[in-house]
């Protein structure tokens, strides 16, 4: 049985930022249109972490009971090591789905029943993603799935259940946003290539190649920077989100030297904390600038 320190490490906290990151943007963009409610805030925390925390757990049945998390040089894998059965993990996904169901009606309830359609999709774009006949994660889509869940959705879903409207600034935090996840991901792909290729697994990075996929990365970064600029148009503070600049830098030359398996580890941390760090000057600057 696992310990509790393994069901922590599978949970991969690591990947924690990408859904933290889209909250503090999200009601930073609603106390920039005057709308800060801080307890829709926390619900809305809730939701985000419990769904990130849940479809890790269930990308970790899914690769396992496939033999994809076998030979992996990343963190652990619950199922692929062996310390947990496909069951347990499958029961901590579901719980974390539930949990964060429930909070996402509850959040829904106090703002509009149609952003149950966006919550419906959230969770079944995260059971899908390697779960299922066909998980999309192994047709050249998560980068998509991505973009969209953890960087639309969930930057503009956090803005509109508190100022119940949208803005500019809150659709350009949400695509910067979007894009630094997808770039955690092509940093994750990227150092599974050779795995997931003898697996079978088609990930963007598999259909790019490394070398494209290092360039995608770098592009992808830069994206955020060139938005939090752009924003700037709208209130000087936004340029808050380039306390960020060294550590991207530091990540994306990692990437751009061609390092691969184990050496590319750090990157994905160094990738989660740049997104933290944005989200937070962003964040504070957009509601600063309100």
């Amino acid at each position: 049985m696992a310990t509790p320190a393994q069901w922590i490490e599978g949970a991969r906290p690591r990947t924690l930022p990408a859904a933290i990151s889209p909250v503090l943007v999200g009601t930073g963009a609603a106390a920039y249109l005057d709308g800060f409610v801080w307890w829709k805030a926390l619900l809305a925390l809730g939701v985000a972490l419990t769904l990130q925390i849940g479809v890790n757990y269930a990308n970790d049945y899914s690769d396992g009971i496939r033999g994809t998390d076998e030979n992996r040089v990343g963190p652990l894998r619950l199922v692929g090591s062996k310390v947990a059965t496909p069951g347990q993990v499958k029961t901590a996904a579901f719980t974390c789905f539930g949990v964060g169901a429930v909070l996402g009606i509850i959040l829904c309830a106090t703002s509009n029943w149609w952003l149950l359609v966006a919550g419906a999709a959230s969770l079944l774009g995260a059971w899908f993603y390697t779960g299922g006949k066909k998980p999309y994660g192994y047709r050249a889509l998560g980068e998509v799935s991505v973009f969209l869940f953890f960087g639309l959705v969930a930057v503009l879903g956090t803005t509109y259940v508190q100022a119940e409207t949208l803005s500019w600034t809150a659709v350009a935090g949400a695509v910067s946003i979007g894009s630094i996840a997808c770039a955690l991901l092509v940093a994750n792909n990227l150092r599974d290539i050779p795995t997931d290729t003898v697996t079978g697994k088609r990930t963007l990075a598999v259909v790019l190649g490394a070398a494209n996929s290092r360039r995608l990365y770098a592009a992808l970064v830069v994206l955020a920077f060139v938005l939090a600029a752009v924003s700037a148009l709208a209130t000087p503070w936004t340029l808050l989100a380039f306390i960020a600049i060294p550590l991207a830098v530091q990540s994306i030359r990692v990437v751009l030297s061609d390092a691969v398996g184990p050496a590319l580890i750090p990157v994905l941390k160094g990738t989660g904390l740049t997104e933290l760090l944005y989200a937070i000057g962003l964040g504070i600057g957009l509601a600063l600038g309100g």
